[in-house]
């Protein structure tokens, strides 16, 4: 059996459970407790910290794991990306508390308005390091375990690496972002598959293969509608499709069937274009499963 271990809760894990399931490897679970769980056939799931994920994949206990770029960065240790998943986005960065006035102050778009020598509260202390140490700034690093955005007002540090989205929080805060560690996203990762069984290999492949299929689905719309013959060309730009529309003669009409698959965020100025065209029978539904 090919093991993977997955996040044990949180946003993260809710959404990899959505995933897996839409690829036919839904999650069979006896408890909400439970420690492993069958996926589809020929896997198992291991239920671990998000953090715990890379230790477990590059010591051998799973032979895969799905967490976020951040923890495999963190961790140091040896692993191959197999898929990214594209959710779960976010990025560690430098965040320096605001002069009183609210302004970050003269050097604020770099770590140069960070003094040498400052403390640095961080639960990624290696990320922390390294990316100080490579611009050549002395620092202090604090690690801690939580809430890293308080720890300037608290007095235990002058600077924070923490994770944001959107930076809302950093605001709310009285915190100014000065820099990127690193940019983040959940992955699908492994050891080196050149160290992988070639049974192992075979079985990653096929996985990330399915869950890629959901993923570049999951933000498109396979939309039809019978357009009139004359307008053909005016649609044909507003649905260029993977590899441009599909067209099927509607016998004895003068209307064409129509077929294309579009972002998620245009359906609605799409549809309204269309019925411009005058176009009938416009349907929009959802896609489980695409392969470019």
């Amino acid at each position: 059996m090919i093991k993977i271990a997955l996040p044990n809760k949180g946003r993260l894990a809710e959404t990899v459970r959505a995933v897996l399931d839409d690829a036919g490897l839904g999650v069979r679970v006896d408890s909400d407790r439970a420690l492993t769980a069958s996926i589809g056939e020929g896997f198992v799931a291991l239920f671990v910290r998000a953090q715990d994920i890379p230790e477990f994949v590059a010591d051998g206990a799973a032979h895969a794991g799905i967490t976020g770029w951040d923890c495999v960065a963190e961790s140091g240790r040896d692993l191959e990306m197999l898929l990214d998943l594209g959710f779960g986005r976010c990025r560690l960065v430098v965040a320096i508390k605001n002069r009183d006035d609210g302004e970050a102050g003269a050097g604020a778009a770099s770590i140069d308005a960070i003094a040498e020598g400052a403390r640095v509260a961080t639960t990624f202390p290696r990320l922390a390091a390294k990316f100080f140490e490579d611009r050549g700034k002395t620092v202090q690093i604090v690690p801690i375990s939580g809430a890293a955005e308080v720890a300037p007002h608290l007095g235990i540090a002058d600077v924070i690496v923490d994770l944001v989205s959107t930076g809302s929080t950093l605001r709310v805060n009285g915190l100014t972002e000065v820099a990127t560690v690193v940019e983040s996203s959940a992955r699908l990762v492994s050891a080196p598959r050149t160290s992988l069984a070639p049974e192992v290999a075979r079985a990653l492949n096929e996985l990330a293969f399915a869950i890629s299929s959901v993923v570049n689905a999951r933000h498109q719309r396979y939309l039809m509608a019978n357009v009139p013959r004359h307008a053909l060309e005016a649609v044909r730009d507003l649905l260029p499709g993977l590899r441009g529309p599909t067209v099927v003669d509607v016998l004895g009409t003068d209307f064409v069937a129509v077929h294309a698959v579009v972002p998620e965020k245009s359906v609605y100025k799409t549809t309204l274009a269309l019925k411009a065209h005058g176009c009938e029978g416009i349907l929009v539904t959802r896609i489980e499963r695409l392969v470019p």
